[in-house]
């Protein structure tokens, strides 16, 4: 088999069914099978994916065990040559699994990719990172991305080009496809994290042998991002306790406090200026950011 697609889910029914019916719509010319981990979900999901696609294969967890145990779990019984982690909220607009799988098998040296992602407008969504975390990329935000802006031009974080580009930092976790064997080979994903930096973190181990990571543009998906999980001060929080994570499992461990001042000048520089410019909601969000930060930070000390 080609593709193992992996659908995480809890508590996202109607965009899990509508996401497996654009998979099955839009994918042919190589052999997958879909799988769906269901993280107890208490909205019938598991019922509901199995009544309408019997064909699917869906593991039903007793407990959350969040979004990287339970890909690795999918990955244990998958049969596919290549997996595609891919968001229980993005819907296909092409033959997205083929195209990744043509361009991840045939590119040199490849070790990840994934596609241009849209939002429910068809606008470009946020599909790559050109950095990895650290110095450099914090102190660029800092200073509102302008090195990166110079150096990457408009594909900053979607692939404009028209052409496969390597990418100098991770896909995001929404379409992720990377061979089985690797994946396994390197230990999954890394089961600490919860929900959030997992894929970097997997990428982060992926680079360290000398692997690329490649935007394809012609695979093409609607990320209709935020609607698995409202982004409130339970997801900041977890964002946080995952950062802190990988630093301490990166090269970045000796440049943790370095790397908390860069993000204190910037919370508190993003507040002040939202502040002035009476932009009251973006004000609101950096000030509970910096509170959940600071909480977080002293528990995890």
């Amino acid at each position: 088999m080609d593709v193992s697609i992996i659908l995480v889910n809890y508590n996202t029914a109607d965009l899990l069914l509508a996401c497996i019916a654009s998979i099955i719509e839009k994918t042919n010319e190589i052999s997958y099978e879909i799988i769906v981990v269901d993280n107890a979900s208490a909205d019938s999901s598991v019922e509901k994916v199995r009544a309408k696609f019997p064909s699917v294969k869906v593991i039903a967890n007793n407990d959350n065990v969040g979004f990287g145990r339970a890909n690795n779990l999918g990955v244990a019984h998958s049969e596919g040559k290549y997996v595609w982690f891919l968001n229980s909220d993005t819907l296909l607009i092409n033959n997205a699994a083929k195209i990744l799988f043509e361009s991840l098998f045939s590119y040199p040296n490849a070790g990840i990719a994934g596609g241009n992602l849209y939002d429910g407008e068809m606008k470009p969504n946020t599909s790559f990172y050109q950095t990895m975390p650290g110095l450099l990329g914090d102190v660029d935000y800092l200073l509102f991305n302008v090195f990166t802006k110079i150096k990457y031009n408009k594909n900053l974080n979607f692939n404009y080009s028209n052409r496969i580009l390597e990418i100098d930092g991770f896909i995001t976790g929404a379409d992720l496809m990377i061979e089985k064997a690797l994946f396994e080979e390197i230990g999954g994903f890394d089961k600490d994290f919860f929900m959030y930096y997992e894929e970097t973190e997997l990428t982060y181990r992926v680079r360290l042998r000398g692997l690329k990571v490649i935007s394809v543009p012609d695979a093409k998906i609607i990320h209709l991002e935020g609607a698995s999980e409202t982004k409130k001060e339970n997801s900041i929080r977890r964002t946080f306790e995952s950062k802190f994570k990988y630093i301490n499992k990166t090269n970045l461990k000796g440049k943790k406090k370095l790397l908390r001042l860069i993000f204190k000048l910037t919370s508190y520089q993003r507040y002040i200026l939202y502040k002035c410019l009476g932009k009251e909601n973006k004000s609101n969000a950096w000030a509970l950011t910096i509170k959940v930060e600071k909480d977080v930070y002293k528990r995890l000390q």
